[in-house]
């Protein structure tokens, strides 16, 4: 095995993930069809505060497959961060994202390098992302699924075309490590100081800067993943913070894809927008508001949209002022 290039990487951001990890890490021992590929497994620990570390440790110990486990620790709080990490140490072509809670099938491996080998114009591609519920989640659960990185958007292979504004979450996201290395800062905007930030979507601002470096982003249903989601996540409380985080964050991947001579024009254009939408809700829903967890949610992202621009200024401005003021 060649061991400054490999084939693939699986990458495992993870944050006090002692009790999900080995279900993740015994389904990756049972891989098929990689008899072929040079690739590795790095576990990317990003600042937990329980077992973690022992947990990959005590598989190290035991490790029989003829591909490696490597552990590596990220101390900036944050998926930005140790997304990041794990592309900086990771030696492969290709490099798979699986959250600590994102479980693979048997030939995600296989089926996720075959598809990177096939298409060279692509930068990244995302997996069919199924829901595995521990509740049954609420009513007309389906229009806000993909906010939970659940992705099936049908059985055939599609290009994410750039004006459609749809691209892959970063559950089972995989990237070529040439694409990301080209175009993605090593410090992203959206997410930098962890959720406290109020930001999110981190990942999303890493597959536009791919897109907007001129690489294809395709989805790839032959990839499939189970994403758990505790009761805890389709609980009022979570969801609202949710959907307030991606709203906030929003004005941002919108202007990373707007010509800067335009921005100012299509803030505009997006503020009258959003406040037609919530328009929109607030006559047909009225009554439902706060009832209907659904409704709820997309009247918190529409008006945390609204309000997205003012807040990332203000967060810019704060956070200039910080700079100066920790330099004098």
């Amino acid at each position: 095995m060649n061991e400054e290039y490999l084939d693939f990487t699986v990458a495992i951001p993870t944050y006090n993930g002692e009790s999900r990890l080995p279900k993740l890490l015994d389904l990756l021992q049972n891989q098929i069809n990689t008899e072929h590929l040079s690739w590795e497994i790095i576990v990317v620990d990003n600042n937990s505060t329980d077992n973690t570390a022992d947990v990959v440790k005590t598989y190290q110990a035991n490790w029989q497959c003829p591909y490696s486990l490597k552990y590596c620790f990220e101390a900036q709080q944050g998926a930005a961060h140790a997304r990041q990490r794990a592309v900086e140490k990771a030696k492969g072509k290709f490099i798979g994202f699986l959250d600590d809670d994102n479980y693979p099938a048997s030939n995600w491996v296989a089926a996720a390098y075959t598809f990177g080998q096939a298409h060279p114009h692509v930068g990244a591609y995302g997996s069919q992302v199924h829901g595995d519920f521990e509740v049954e989640p609420p009513e007309n659960f389906e229009k806000i699924a993909c906010f939970l990185a659940i992705t099936e958007r049908g059985t055939e292979p599609h290009r994410y075309e750039p004006q459609l504004k749809i691209l892959p979450p970063g559950a089972g996201l995989v990237v070529r490590k040439q694409a990301w290395c080209q175009t993605v800062p090593k410090r992203l905007f959206l997410n930098h100081k962890g959720r406290e930030a109020l930001l999110a979507s981190e990942d999303l601002e890493a597959v536009l800067h791919i897109q907007l470096g001129g690489w294809e982003i395709w989805y790839n249903p032959e990839m499939h993943i189970y994403h758990q989601i505790p009761a805890w996540r389709l609980q009022r409380e979570y969801l609202i913070r949710l959907f307030r985080c991606v709203g906030l964050s929003r004005h941002h991947l919108r202007m990373l894809r707007t010509q800067p001579w335009l921005r100012p024009l299509a803030s505009l254009g997006y503020f009258i927008n959003d406040l037609r939408k919530i328009t929109l809700i607030l006559l047909k829903y009225r009554s439902s508001i706060q009832s209907d967890l659904i409704v709820s949610c997309e009247m918190e992202l529409l008006v945390n949209s609204l309000f997205s621009p003012f807040y990332l200024i203000a967060k810019r401005l704060f956070h200039d002022y910080l700079l100066v003021f920790s330099q004098s």
